[in-house]
């Protein structure tokens, strides 16, 4: 028999366990393939420039990982399958060097395969994903999707080489096991041993205080040692992850198990035994799980909630659709464009002080540098359509939708803020507003106080060294379908010529852009993620399904029915699903609520949206591992 035929009969014998790897090639080969073709759009890439395609390649080498981890790990649970398999081969006189040949020769069908599949499939889903881009960009013509062959052969690239690890990883599973160790590696880990009480207890207790600590000190990140308290919080949760399903967890089934006395019964001997029994060996995966989770989660979630908040943020850093800083000719020269294409706007003047300023020490975190503020009237910005109110007892309100919008909600008011004039005049803040006053091109703090307390400032701070008056030209475009021809009007070459030339149209049109790159970006590879590490529970418990099949016969002898045997086994899989989605989402919510200072929007409708629909996934491979032990269960007699 040559080793052709030897192949083509092993294939056909082990057809059951060959359908899992296969899929696990074909679903990483779609997605890549699907990814990489949308990298490689024309059409796309001259929509949005260079940006999108550096995104697309970041992202590209991040699924680069999980498909290559995915399709490694599903290899080894195929090879786990097959371990009496490869044994008999070698018992029956076969060589090493010869089953190794048998698998290489069959991974490399099976991998060909995968990508003329793959490829196919992913041509034919790819519309799908550029439609889905295309509305969350805001991007409403019709685009067909171009067959790019430099995205064929990146994925044949990419796959040849993680095909080069599995092929590896078959050879040194031939050679580094014996007869023995092939045999036996469905009982590996079936045998545990009872834990020190006072070692278990100890590092029981430490791992789920790592993870509160992590937890306290995510709420408290906003210092001068933000970056580093960032690398403790990882550090802190994700060894207490590891501590917590490699000991907590194992310590707490062995109390159970004691206090039965070994008198287990049914559903714990369908649950709780087959746990401890493999929670050492699944205790790495598990954390990886949850850990990777979480992040996922998390990126998801605010990317969902920047796109989601997208016209508010840019409401926030942009109260005019438009304005001119100290250029009133070209204030009015727009104006009877406007006029002329019968625009309908709102048109105000404003003047401000602005003035070199400090904040008290302590106020903000790290130390307080003078930066240039923006003294406003209350009264000038109302007139000129801006729904503001100085505080009535003299006092004034901060706006400044920048970086130290972040601090806004953690700063005890009263502060006061110093003017660096000779008297060093202080200023008493009693608001922190969620909004600028004045476009943020001007990039100044942006102080409003009452008219009758400008005037006084102006007064006496005008003459002041680093002081100056400066006039801004507001519009308001009062019909939102006359928004894209404004624009089109204010970004004409001879209004932009000096400093940064922006307006709310085109501003709120770039962040839709972006944020809906970035939640596309985000979510694809969620759903990658999602797959690939539900896929891996699910083919972990279809093999310890078919490892556990006798003793459902056993049970079914015994005259248990299945619905009894079903029972015990639901509760095992609530415990292996259930577990890592629950802490996973834990972490989420703490990393969610560390990084909302980044915000000025409410995240909470995005946050449970993506966290919803994460659950709703994961539960679907929950109960396709139902029902396969259902199936399993129904045939064991």
């Amino acid at each position: 028999m040559t080793l052709f035929d030897l192949v083509i009969r092993s294939m056909r014998k082990n057809i059951k366990h060959y359908y899992l790897y296969f899929f696990a090639l074909i679903l990483s080969v779609v997605l890549y393939f699907v990814f990489a073709t949308l990298q490689y759009d024309s059409a796309i890439l001259e929509l949005s420039g260079t940006s999108m395609g550096t995104a697309f390649q970041a992202a590209g080498i991040l699924l680069l990982f999980i498909a290559g981890i995915f399709v490694v790990y599903a290899n080894s649970i195929f090879l786990k399958r097959r371990s009496r398999e490869i044994g008999l081969y070698q018992l029956i006189g076969l060589t090493k060097r010869v089953v190794a040949r048998l698998l290489i020769v069959e991974n490399i069908l099976l991998g060909v395969g995968a990508l003329i599949i793959g490829i196919a499939v992913g041509l034919l889903v790819s519309r799908v994903f550029l439609l889905l881009l295309m509305k969350l960009i805001g991007y409403e013509s019709f685009i067909e999707v171009s067959f790019s062959m430099a995205a064929v052969v990146q994925t044949i690239l990419v796959f040849i080489g993680i095909f080069a690890l599995t092929t590896i990883q078959m050879i040194v599973m031939v050679f580094r096991n014996t007869l023995l160790s092939l045999f036996n590696s469905d009982k590996a880990g079936e045998h545990p041993k009872k834990p020190k009480t006072g070692v278990s207890a100890f590092f029981g207790v430490f791992g789920l205080l790592l993870v509160g600590f992590g937890y306290w000190l995510s709420g408290r990140m906003l210092n001068e040692l933000f970056f580093f308290n960032i690398l403790i919080v990882l550090a802190a949760v994700i060894a207490g992850t590891y501590l917590l399903f490699r000991v907590t967890i194992s310590w707490l089934l062995f109390k159970i198990r004691s206090r039965k006395e070994g008198h287990l019964g049914l559903l714990n001997s369908l649950s709780l035994a087959p746990l401890m029994h493999r929670l050492k060996g699944n205790a790495n995966s598990l954390t990886v799980i949850t850990i990777l989770s979480a992040m996922t989660l998390t990126m998801v979630a605010f990317s969902y909630a920047m796109y989601y908040e997208t016209e508010r943020e840019t409401d926030i850093r942009m109260p005019f659709d438009f304005m001119f800083d100290n250029n009133e000719a070209q204030a009015n020269e727009i104006m009877g464009e406007m006029d002329q294409k019968g625009i309908g706007y709102q048109h105000g003047k404003v003047d401000m002080l602005v003035v070199p300023t400090m904040f008290e020490q302590g106020v903000f975190p790290g130390e307080s540098f003078e930066r240039p503020t923006a003294i406003i009237s209350d009264k000038q910005l109302q007139a000129a359509g801006i729904d503001i109110a100085a505080p009535k007892d003299g006092s004034a309100s901060y706006h400044d939708a920048s970086s130290l919008s972040m601090f806004a909600d953690s700063v005890d008011l009263p502060i006061k803020i110093e003017i660096q004039d000779e008297d060093r005049t202080t200023v008493e803040i009693t608001k922190m507003g969620e909004r600028n006053v004045i476009n943020w091109s001007i990039f100044y703090g942006q102080l409003v106080v009452s008219d009758e307390t400008y005037q006084s400032l102006k007064n006496k701070l005008s003459e002041m060294e680093g002081a100056k008056i400066e006039y801004i030209d507001g519009f308001h475009i009062l019909e939102e379908k006359d928004q894209k021809t404004a624009s089109a009007i204010f970004q004409q070459p001879k209004y932009t010529s000096s400093g940064p030339h922006v307006d709310y149209y085109s501003s709120y049109e770039e962040s839709v852009q972006d944020n809906g790159l970035m939640i596309f970006i985000a979510g694809f590879l969620g759903l990658v993620f999602l797959i690939s590490t539900g896929s891996i529970l699910y083919f972990k418990q279809m093999t310890e399904a078919e490892q556990e099949k006798k003793s459902y016969v056993t049970l079914r002898q015994l005259g248990f029915t299945g619905k009894e045997i079903m029972k015990g086994i639901i509760r095992k899989q609530v415990f292996v699903f259930g577990l890592p989605l629950a802490i996973g989402l834990l972490h989420s919510i703490f990393a969610m609520k560390a990084a909302s200072f980044f915000f000025q929007s409410d995240i909470l409708m995005p946050a449970t949206l993506a966290m919803g629909v994460y659950t709703l996934i994961y539960t679907a491979f929950a109960f396709l591992t139902i029902g396969y032990y259902r199936k399993t269960v129904n045939a064991a007699l």
